[in-house]
C-alpha cells in the first residue's frame, strides 16, 4: 500500500512570498513506503532548495503514481515550472495553491455533506486535504 503526501517547507514559503509567488507553496508526492520515511529523503536530499520539510498529512492510495496525481492537479492549481525558478533545483512537484479555491472546496463539501457552513481560515491541514482530494479524483 502507498500514501499520498503534502509536505510543507518554511524557508520555500518565505521565498515564494519574497519573490512574488505567495507563501502557499506545497509539495505533493506519492511514496510506497511510509510519508514519514519520504519527508526525512526530501530533507536529506535538500529537496527544492529547502532544508526543512514537514509532513502535513498523507492518505493511503493504491494503483496511482507521482506523475498521474501531479498531472490532475495541475489541472487546478498551478505547478510551478522548475526552469523559471533555479531555486527550485528540477523540483517539478511544488503546487502554488489559491486559497479561494481551498475555501470553496471546503465549503462545497460542507454544503453536501449538510452540515452548517462556517467560514473560518484555512490552515495547513485543510490545504493539503484539498491538494489530495483533487489529486485523487
Amino acid at each position: 500500500m502507498g500514501f499520498v503526501y503534502v509536505a510543507r517547507s518554511a524557508s520555500l514559503s518565505n521565498w515564494g512570498s519574497d519573490v512574488g509567488l505567495g507563501k502557499h507553496l506545497f509539495k505533493l508526492g506519492y511514496t510506497d513506503d511510509s510519508a514519514e520515511a519520504a519527508v526525512k529523503d526530501l530533507v536529506a536530499t535538500v529537496h527544492a532548495g529547502a532544508p526543512d520539510w514537514v509532513l502535513v498529512r498523507k492518505e493511503a492510495a493504491e494503483g496511482v503514481d507521482e506523475a498521474q496525481l501531479l498531472a490532475r492537479l495541475g489541472r487546478k492549481e498551478k505547478m510551478l515550472e522548475p526552469a523559471l525558478y533555479p531555486r527550485l533545483k528540477g523540483a517539478g512537484d511544488i503546487v502554488k495553491v489559491k486559497l479561494v479555491n481551498g475555501e470553496h472546496h471546503r465549503l462545497l463539501k460542507q454544503a453536501y455533506g449538510n452540515e452548517a457552513l462556517k467560514v473560518t481560515k484555512l490552515r495547513d491541514p485543510d490545504i493539503a486535504a484539498y491538494l489530495i482530494a483533487n489529486a485523487l479524483g
